[in-house]
C-alpha cells in the first residue's frame, strides 16, 4: 500500500495502488525507474460506469478485458498502444491470443494503464496479509473520498475508492467476509456510487444507482439502523438522478421514518422534495419543503443539504416542477447563505437559471446558465451542463446551446467516457 502523489502527474495516489502512479499514468518504462505521462483519461471511471465492463473484467482473462476497454473509451487499437506504451501488432497479438503475457511486469504495466487493480490480472494475492492492513484504514479512505467529492473533487474521490472496492468486492465473490469487511464494503459502495453520480453524464447515471443500490442490500441486514437510513437516502437520490423518481420516493420516504438526527430528517427532506418537485406532485412536495423548513427553524443548519441555501435551491425547483412559475418567480432574486459545496453553487446556478428563463429573463439566464457552464466543465460535472444545455433549447439560447455543447465535448474527452457500439 502506498498513498501519496503520482510520480508522474502529482495527482494524489490511492494507498491501495500497486505502484506510485495514478490509474492514468503508466507504472515504468522499460528501464524500471522513469514513468511516462499517460493520456488525460480518468480509468477508474470507465471500470464501474459501463454495464459491460463488468462481465469482461470477471473472466480475469486479458485479451477480453483489453477488447471491452478499447470499445468502452472509443479507442482503436493505435490509440491502446499508445496507452500502453506497445506496438500495434503487438496489442493485436495479446486480444487475438497470439501472445500471452505471463510476466508480473508486464501485467502490473497493463493494470496500472487501464485503472484495474492488480490483482484481476493475477498479480497479487487476495488474501494476503495486505488485505487485513487494507482494512485498518478503509474507514479513512471512504471519509476522505467523501471530503474530496464534497469539496468538488468527484474524479478524486471514485479514484481513491476503487481500489478499496474492488478488492473489497473480490474477496466477496469467494465467499469470505466478515463483518467489519461486510461494512466496510457498504460504505465504500454508497460512497462510489455516489461520487460517480456525481461525474457521470445522464445517460449513465443508472451506474451510480446499481451501486448505491447494492450497498442498500447490506446495509438491511447490519442491524444499523443510521447507516440504513444514510444509504436508503442516497440509493434514493441516485435513482431519482436516473429518471426512477417513484423509486426514488419509496426509499426516501423510508429513510426520513428511519432517521433520528435533525441533519440526517434534512437531508432525507431535501431528496424527498427534489423527487416530488420532478414528479409534479404539489402536495407531496409542499409537505416535504414544510417539514424540512420547520426543522430548519428549530436546528442549526449542517452538512451539504441542510442549510439555507438548500432550502432556497430545492424551493425554486419545486415550485417550478410544480407549475408555480411565479412564485419561483418572486423568490429567485432573493439570496440566502452561501453554497457549502462548488457542485451546490452549480445546481443552484441551472436552477436560477431555469427559473428566470420561464419568467421571461432571458439576459440573467444566459448569465446564470454561462456560470453554471464554467464551473461545471471546471469541476467535471457533465449532467449539470446537460441539465443546462435542455434549459438552453427550451428558452431558445442558440448561441449557449452550442457554448455548452463544446463544453460537455471537452468534459466527455477529459472523462473518456464514450458510448459503445
Amino acid at each position: 500500500m502506498n498513498g501519496g502523489r503520482c510520480q508522474a502527474c502529482g495527482v494524489s495516489v490511492s494507498r491501495y495502488a500497486s505502484d506510485y502512479v495514478c490509474p492514468t499514468c503508466a507504472a515504468n518504462n522499460s528501464g524500471g525507474s522513469a514513468v511516462v505521462r499517460a493520456s488525460p483519461i480518468v480509468s477508474a471511471i470507465w471500470l464501474w460506469a459501463a454495464p459491460d465492463a463488468a462481465a469482461a473484467i470477471a473472466t480475469r482473462d486479458l485479451p477480453t478485458i483489453l477488447r471491452a476497454y478499447r470499445r468502452i473509451n472509443g479507442l482503436n487499437q493505435i490509440a491502446m498502444a499508445d496507452l500502453l506504451g506497445y506496438d500495434k501488432s503487438y496489442v493485436s497479438m495479446i486480444e487475438t491470443g497470439r501472445r500471452t503475457i505471463t510476466d508480473v511486469a508486464s501485467r502490473r504495466h497493463i493494470a496500472a494503464r487501464l485503472g484495474l487493480p492488480t490483482h484481476i490480472l493475477g498479480v497479487t494475492d487476495i488474501d494476503d496479509a495486505e488485505f487485513h492492513a487494507m482494512l485498518q484504514f478503509g474507514d479513512s479512505t471512504v471519509r476522505l473520498a467523501e471530503i474530496a467529492r464534497q469539496a468538488g473533487h468527484a474524479v478524486e474521490a471514485v479514484n481513491e475508492l476503487w481500489p478499496l472496492v474492488a478488492r473489497l468486492e473480490a474477496r466477496a465473490a469467494e465467499g469470505n467476509m466478515e463483518r467489519d469487511s461486510l461494512i466496510l464494503l457498504a460504505q465504500a459502495r454508497v460512497a462510489l456510487g455516489v461520487s460517480l453520480g456525481t461525474v457521470l453524464p445522464e445517460e449513465r447515471l443508472s451506474s451510480a444507482a446499481r451501486w448505491t443500490g447494492q450497498a442498500v442490500k447490506i446495509a438491511a441486514q447490519l442491524g444499523d439502523s443510521t447507516f440504513y437510513a444514510h444509504t436508503l437516502r442516497m440509493h434514493g437520490n441516485e435513482l431519482r438522478k436516473a429518471d426512477h423518481v417513484g423509486a426514488a420516493v419509496a426509499r426516501l420516504t423510508q429513510s426520513l421514518a428511519l432517521a433520528t438526527t435533525p441533519a440526517d430528517q434534512g437531508a432525507s427532506l431535501a431528496f424527498l422534495c427534489r423527487a416530488a418537485g420532478e414528479l409534479g406532485d404539489r402536495e407531496r412536495f409542499d409537505r416535504a419543503l414544510f417539514a424540512y423548513r420547520s426543522l430548519l427553524e428549530r436546528n442549526t443548519g449542517s452538512g451539504l443539504l441542510f442549510q439555507p441555501f438548500t432550502l432556497r435551491e430545492i424551493e425554486l425547483r419545486g415550485l417550478l416542477g410544480t407549475g408555480r412559475v411565479v412564485e419561483a418567480g418572486r423568490l429567485v432574486n432573493i439570496t440566502v447563505g452561501t453554497p457549502s459545496a462548488p457542485q451546490w453553487h452549480i445546481i443552484e446556478r441551472v436552477t436560477t437559471g431555469e427559473v428566470l428563463s420561464a419568467i421571461g429573463e432571458s439576459h440573467s439566464a444566459v448569465g446564470a446558465f454561462t456560470e453554471a457552464i464554467t464551473a461545471a466543465e471546471q469541476h467535471r460535472l457533465p449532467h449539470q451542463i446537460q441539465r443546462t444545455i435542455r434549459a438552453s433549447i427550451k428558452s431558445g439560447m442558440a448561441d449557449l446551446v452550442d457554448e455548452a455543447h463544446a463544453a460537455l465535448g471537452r468534459t466527455r474527452s477529459l472523462l473518456a467516457i464514450q458510448h459503445g457500439p
